[in-house]
């Protein structure tokens, strides 16, 4: 898993194959696939993501617990997925992913 920075606030991780994050837009829920995670949001595998701008609630679970928050959609790929943008997130989740990114980015 090699971290990635091109020009962001946050290092970017590749997670294992498997990961998953529950999320909701427009009255909808769904499970879908996370392949890229950092401290500053997610990319999400789906076919059918929402547009840009629109906000979605989503939950993932990381050691010592679960994380949920809210996002904004950042980047839309129809058929591939979306890029996520956290605007919301209680300070113990945020606290859990800070830990989780920095076990996935030691050497």
């Amino acid at each position: 898993m090699l971290p990635s920075r091109k020009n962001r606030n946050y290092v970017r991780v590749r997670v294992p194959k498997g990961t998953l994050v529950a999320w909701e837009y427009a009255g909808e829920r769904k499970v879908s696939y996370v392949s890229v995670i950092g401290l500053g949001g997610l990319f999400v595998s789906t076919p059918q993501p929402p547009p840009i701008g629109e906000i979605i609630r989503l939950i993932f679970e990381v050691p010592g617990g679960d994380v949920r928050a809210r996002a904004v959609v950042r980047d839309c790929q129809p058929g591939q997925g979306m890029g996520i943008q956290f605007v919301s997130m209680v300070h113990e989740a945020r606290a859990r992913l800070n830990r989780h990114m920095n076990n996935l980015v030691k050497p």
